[in-house]
């Protein structure tokens, strides 16, 4: 041993450098809003590329961060970026511009989703159950309106009226093969040949919805992930494994209403042929006539058993499909009206078409039932609110209700807006219903419906203006204090003035419930009322008031043409504005926003809806973070702005636990609470935003007092509302709001400053620099060793933890203006569920023959 042993020498920076074990990589997923975002825009580089996904949807790097895995050492201290574009999902090709024809089917499907939170226990399961029951009828009801109204113009307008006038006919030479005398002559001949019309519009919104469920809704887990088994009864349910997998629901759905516009149109045929055979068609026709009714009363039945019998089941991957249903029930009702066309085209000789079918009964049953479902809807949905209060829910409970009201609004509208103006057409320069006119027009109830269209609209401009005038009170007073939040800037009354207009107008949004409440409420009173007038009467308006006070008469004519007119310049500018989304890819992407915030929900009540592209995009988030993190070991953030920070939190609900402790969430201008929380309450409501903050506990919001979409996602420590108060102090480590970020950065002009900073509202939180600072904290947590400790690949995880993750530092908070803390929410403990491998698609095993009644209504 030496006497003097030297001390040893440090290494030299290189070998201190290769043998330091890297430090494992962080992503940044970021997934854009309703505007759709192309990848180079999200990522701010021209160059980027396609890492995964399809012409649809996919995920996109700049080109430079390709091998990123390969080189963890070039992004020490600063994340790897990639997007997730999910825009083509809704505003893909022109076709989908067809897709406002089907406005009526999505807004009942929204009132689904729009129920009252329940508890899991007590009555809650049967009232459940019975509102998804009434908003599948709701759903049926449209349906059958829809076709009803096409044979009201193919079968009634043309087949029977026009084609048994000559004065119709005589200046129509195409419809000349029609006319009484030929071979097609025979009415029940005519209606056959014009059933083929209505028959294949129920085949087309077949085949549109088999189509998009195949592009959209028919992703099935990867065979080599977990997803989160059926927990107990306190499980949210947007973190039940079936909840995006609802084939079995939507195939069988397809199938009834498919039949039941099948059954529509042959008891439109059935109808009149069978009442004429009872009075002159002879023994055996009259009891082959009462055989096709008996038949089409059964398969009325078989529909509603179909669509009431069961809802969603969201405990599994609902991929067993009821084959007997979705097969021969359709098949059944195509095979039916084949033989009810075939019993119509019996040749009749003294069968003559006069008058109306009888088409105002069954108009009238249609919206009777509607309103009587809306009630009933709203009696059920008023007891789920009383079992679990929540003040912040819309309308205490009844927002479903009221969707539910305006979605068979806009359906009584539009179909029987269509029938109006081909009576009109056909009419040529008569008024419908007035002596001497070549048809005589469609049933009464369709232009009592055109009546109340003018005191409708009255009431939304009063009910706007009002709005408007609040919305300026709300500007003054606000404007009186934005001045003193940007201490040292001298006030500018102008600037004041536009700030405060921002954040009142924003807050407008918060209105939204009443103003839809106040406009179902009307509706419903209108829609009574002209059911009342058009049973009671059974004259139009005009005539139904006739030789009445001179003011009653003239209102009630003038109501009657001017709602006949306003809906057919309705019915035209709608059709403009698809043929115009057809050709102009801006107008189509306006639209394409329209879908993004109705069609987030699956197909539950209305199959010919138009499809839901979070089907599509919440398994591709979810695949994407646990593939990558299984892979890499790495930390993942994923930021989602405004309507893809609820694709977002609807990934991270599907996420095994092992990879939801490597993962933080980032949200901005979010409309979780404000929006979906309000109107959503059973998914979206404090509870299951509370258990998913206990969940992940990595998670932070940002949010303006400006922007009219986003704001807080958990409820604050006290109910008290509060105004736009100044911003003040950085959020709390344990808390998830911060804000309100300070909007404009800056007040006036500075030498940071230079020239005017813009008011961004909704828009542009990247360039907050509290956006780059809390996504560096989120990733900085994420590194800390206690949750390094608790992220221990298990399992799912292919590839080995590194050996070393060093925490990076947090940056620090370096924000324009100082902002107010958001209360923190105490978390509420939910049970940590355990996970099971999926099954795969079309196995019988005893888990997929299990049916559970429907968890989802």
């Amino acid at each position: 041993m030496p006497e003097n042993p030297q001390p040893p020498q440090p290494l030299h920076p290189l070998a201190l450098e290769l043998l330091t074990p890297p430090r494992p990589l962080a992503l940044e997923l970021r997934v854009h809003g309703v505007h759709g975002a192309p990848p180079d825009e999200l990522l701010g580089d021209p160059r980027t590329v396609r890492i995964t996904g399809d012409s649809t949807a996919a995920v996109f790097r700049r080109a430079a961060d390709v091998d990123a895995e390969a080189h963890p050492e070039w992004y020490a201290g600063r994340p790897v970026v990639e997007a997730y574009c999910w825009s083509r999902l809704t505003s893909g090709n022109g076709s989908r511009a067809l897709w406002l024809l089907l406005l009526p089917f999505m807004v009942v499907n929204l009132a689904h989703w729009a129920r009252p939170a329940a508890p899991a226990t007590g009555p809650a399961p049967c009232a459940v159950r019975t509102y998804g029951v009434l908003v599948r009828a709701l759903a049926l009801s449209l349906t059958l309106l829809l076709i009803a109204a096409a044979c009201e113009v193919a079968l009634d307008l043309f087949a029977w009226q026009c084609a048994g006038s000559g004065a119709c006919t005589g200046s129509r030479s195409w419809l000349g093969f029609l006319e009484p005398g030929g071979w097609w002559g025979q009415p029940g001949r005519r209606l056959a040949l014009c059933a083929l019309v209505p028959a294949a519009l129920t085949g087309l919104l077949w085949y549109l919805s088999n189509r998009t469920w195949s592009a959209y809704e028919s992703q099935s887990p990867p065979a080599d992930t977990t997803v989160p088994a059926a927990g107990p009864d306190g499980t949210p349910a947007l973190g039940r494994p079936g909840f995006w997998y609802g084939r079995r629901i939507v195939a069988r759905l397809r199938a009834a209403h498919t039949a039941a516009g099948l059954l529509i149109v042959a008891a439109a045929v059935a109808a009149p042929t069978a009442r004429y055979d009872r009075r002159a068609g002879g023994p055996v026709l009259e009891a082959l006539g009462w055989a096709v009714e008996a038949a089409l009363a059964a398969g009325a039945v078989a529909v509603a058993w179909v669509v009431c019998r069961r809802g969603r089941t969201e405990d599994r991957p609902d991929h067993r499909l009821d084959r007997a249903a979705i097969t021969l029930l359709p098949g059944s009702a195509l095979a039916l009206l084949t033989a009810v066309l075939l019993y119509a085209g019996w040749s009749r000789p003294g069968w003559t078409s006069t008058g109306r079918l009888p088409g105002d009964f069954a108009f009238g049953v249609l919206m009777l039932g509607q309103g009587c479902c809306v009630l009933l809807l709203a009696a059920v949905a008023v007891r789920l609110y009383r079992l679990a209060p929540d003040p912040a829910t819309a309308l205490y409970g009844l927002g479903g209700p009221a969707i539910a009201m305006l979605g068979c609004a806009l359906g009584g509208v539009m179909t029987g807006g269509v029938a109006q103006r081909v009576a009109d057409w056909l009419d040529g320069g008569a008024s419908p219903s007035s002596a001497g006119a070549p048809v005589p027009a469609p049933p009464v109830l369709l232009s009592w419906q055109a009546a109340v269209l003018p005191p409708l609209l009255l009431v939304l401009a009063l009910l706007a203006a009002w709005f408007a005038v609040r919305g300026v009170l709300e500007r003054r007073r606000l404007a009186a204090g934005v001045a003193a939040e940007y201490p040292g800037e001298p006030p500018d009354e102008n600037r004041s003035r536009r700030i405060a207009g921002a954040r009142a107008a924003a807050a407008l949004t918060d209105s939204a419930p009443w103003f839809v409440a106040a406009v179902s409420g009307i509706t419903l009173l209108l829609g009574a009322g002209a059911l009342a007038g058009a049973w009671l009467s059974g004259q139009v308006p005009g005539e139904a008031v006739r030789g009445t006070h001179p003011l009653l008469e003239t209102a009630a004519r003038a109501a009657q043409d001017a709602g006949s007119w306003l809906i057919g310049l309705g019915i035209a500018a709608f059709v403009a504005w698809g043929r115009r989304a057809y050709r102009d890819p801006a107008a189509r992407r306006t639209i394409g926003v329209l879908w993004d915030v109705g069609t987030f929900w699956p197909r539950a009540a209305h199959p010919f809806a138009p499809p839901c592209y979070a089907e599509r995009a919440v398994p591709d988030l979810t695949w994407r973070m646990t593939g990558w993190t299984g892979r890499t070991g790495g930390r993942l953030v994923i930021s989602g702005h405004s309507q893809g920070s609820v694709l977002a939190a609807a990934a991270v609900w599907q996420l095994p636990p092992q990879v939801r402790r490597r993962v933080a969430l980032l949200t901005y201008g979010s409309p979780l609470r404000r929006l979906y929380g309000r109107w959503f309450p059973a998914y979206f409501g404090p509870r299951p935003l509370a258990a998913l903050h206990a969940d992940i506990d990595c998670w932070r919001n940002l949010w303006r007092a400006t922007d009219p979409i986003g704001g807080p996602v958990l409820p604050p420590a006290d109910t008290t509302p509060a105004g736009p108060a100044a911003p003040t102090a950085p959020s709390p480590a344990d808390s998830v709001d911060r804000g309100p970020l300070a909007d404009p950065l800056a007040y006036g002009r500075s030498a940071r400053y230079p020239l005017p900073a813009p008011i961004l509202g909704h828009f542009d939180y990247q360039a907050d620099p509290a956006f780059a600072a809390e996504r560096d904290a989120l990733l900085a947590r994420l590194a800390g060793p206690a949750r390094r400790a608790r992220s221990r690949p298990t399992g799912l995880d292919a590839t080995p933890a590194p050996r070393s993750a060093a925490a990076l530092p947090a940056p620090p908070v370096t924000p324009a203006l100082p902002v107010t803390p958001a209360p923190a929410t105490p978390a509420v403990p939910g049970p940590r569920v355990s996970r099971t491998s999926a099954a795969p698609e079309g196995s019988e095993g005893p888990e997929a023959s299990a049916d559970p009644p429907g968890t989802g209504g």
